[in-house]
């Protein structure tokens, strides 16, 4: 491919990835949101993340399909379209205050982008050379982390400007009767309008796709040994669908519930509100590590390692944060002991996220690798997985209203999730299921 096309076609994915990170990451506000208007207890607001990453679990094989017969622009428009009509749905499901018409309207916009990936992440990783997939994965990373921060900034003060002081009396208990449901049902309105623009910005996206015109890639062929292969003789693609499901659920654990778990601290609402920004600004600086060492100081496979190195080291300290403080900080009282333990926590999990930037780059080409005229499909699998981020947000929730356990220690899930890819990463990946 010609190099001015080439940038042209990162540029337009580089577009699309902004979209993903836009509307997935605004999701750790939507959650909050939707928690103090619908008055939802944890483990029912998890049901937002549920509700929008499940529909890949369904979405993602018929999409493979899709794009096979319309190819990688016409999947890519399809998406759009979709996601326009679940964000159309927000506007009567906020008039209503209905949580399960904003869990549908969310649903549609993960099918939508269910699409959307299934199309562009198999079409940045073939656009060039296998062993740099991991590097423009990264740049389109950055693009979805840059756009998640965005996202964050303007819908916070679009959702809660001016309505702290209500929100305060609500929770509190001060607001009763028909006061109370006059300030829930004015909060839920104010998403209408947000709501709105996300629709006509996708609607112009697929005015953009249309024109961008942009180039066909060939999948590669066959494997070289000639012979036919079923998609169920490539165990490194399963277990690699299974390392993204493991995965998405932790990245999203680690950034969307960043703000319920500052609350169960008791830190103040002018604080918490940018620790999801700061984990996705840790995920940008990530990348960008990642852009100057993979491949040329570090193999994407050995990044990958080292990163859950880091992560399982963080959520170690993040789990034990009391009893580190109370150890090395003998002489604190409680109180203080308590406020450092509990910053050190939140800084961890905010770092965590420095640790997941080079694990969606890396899973994706290990387990896509010498696919053949199976790559699309492989991609809808490997899409579909990111149903995990809904199942494991819907077990760390219910964990979360445990008393016994809470947002602190609910976070041990995560070492099953950075286990299970250091086992990928390590002998997984090598599992070709060819004879020797």
């Amino acid at each position: 491919m010609k190099q001015n096309k080439y940038a042209f076609s990162l540029f337009v994915i580089g577009t699309l990835f902004f979209v993903f990170g836009f509307i997935t990451w605004i999701n750790g506000i939507l959650m909050p949101f939707l928690k103090a208007s619908c008055e939802l207890t944890t483990f029912q607001a998890s049901f937002v993340p549920f509700a929008f990453y499940i529909s890949y679990f369904f979405m993602a094989i018929p999409s493979s399909f899709l794009i096979k017969k319309i190819g990688y622009s016409g999947g890519m428009m399809i998406g759009l379209l979709t996601m326009a009509i679940g964000a159309v749905l927000f506007i009567p499901a906020a008039a209503m205050r209905q949580f399960p018409l904003f869990l549908t309207g969310l649903f549609i916009q993960g099918a939508g982008l269910t699409l959307l990936q299934a199309a562009s992440n198999p079409y940045a990783t073939i656009l060039g050379p296998i062993e740099t997939a991991a590097r423009r994965i990264s740049i389109m990373g950055v693009c979805n982390k840059l756009a998640g921060i965005i996202g964050f900034y303007t819908l916070y003060k679009a959702l809660f400007s001016g309505m702290q002081n209500e929100l305060k009396n609500v929770e509190s208990g001060l607001l009763t009767g028909a006061e109370r449901e006059a300030t829930l049902q004015h909060l839920s309105e104010q998403v209408i309008l947000p709501y709105i623009v996300i629709t006509a910005v996708f609607i112009l996206l697929v005015v953009f796709i249309k024109l961008a015109k942009l180039p066909k890639v060939e999948t590669p062929e066959q494997e070289q040994d000639g012979q036919a292969r079923s998609l169920f003789s490539y165990p490194y693609l399963w277990l690699g669908v299974f390392a993204i499901f493991f995965y998405v659920g932790a990245e999203v654990i680690a950034i969307d519930y960043l703000i319920p778990y500052g609350k169960s601290l008791h830190m103040a609402d002018s604080v918490t509100k940018n620790f999801p920004m700061y984990a996705l600004f840790a995920l940008i600086v990530g990348y960008f590590l990642g852009l100057l060492t993979v491949p040329k100081m570090i193999s994407q496979r050995q990044a990958l390692v080292v990163h859950l190195m880091i992560a399982m080291l963080l959520t170690g300290v993040a789990v034990c944060s009391l009893t580190l403080v109370a150890f090395f900080q003998p002489s604190l009282s409680p109180m203080d002991s308590m406020a450092m333990a509990s910053k050190l926590s939140i800084a961890c999990i905010i770092m965590l996220s420095f640790a997941h930037a080079i694990m969606w780059p890396a899973i994706w080409p290990l387990s896509i690798h010498d696919l053949g005229r199976h790559t699309e499909m492989a991609g809808g699998l490997l899409v579909m997985a990111c149903a995990g981020g809904g199942v494991m947000s819907l077990v760390y929730g219910k964990l979360c209203d445990i008393p016994a356990i809470g947002h602190r220690t609910a976070y041990c899930l995560l070492f099953v999730s950075y286990l299970y890819i250091l086992f990928f990463a390590t002998y997984g990946y090598k599992m070709t299921g060819k004879k020797k």
